[in-house]
């Protein structure tokens, strides 16, 4: 017989901030919007600003290695993509 498992198992894990290095990781998994490439020239990350965008603990940019598009990512304390330009 299986084990039961709780859906509610875990949760608080997941309300802890994500690093720096895991944050970049996070930017560098997504694809390029303009051409859908995974190649970056240059990535940055940094955390978000006070005054920034509610929800957004660190802000990546990005520039792509195919089509130099220079991209910014908002990313939330939990690793979520909170908004992409």
């Amino acid at each position: 017989m299986g084990r039961a498992i709780r859906s509610d198992s875990g949760t608080a894990d997941l309300a802890k901030t994500i690093t720096e290095e895991r944050a970049e990781r996070i930017a560098r998994s997504h694809a390029c919007v303009k051409c859908g490439e995974y190649t970056y020239k240059r990535v940055s990350v940094k955390k978000s600003p006070e005054d920034g965008v509610e929800g957004v603990a660190w802000v990546a940019e990005k520039e792509c290695g195919v089509c130099e598009t220079v991209q910014e990512l908002g990313i939330a304390e939990d690793g979520r993509i909170v908004y992409i330009t």
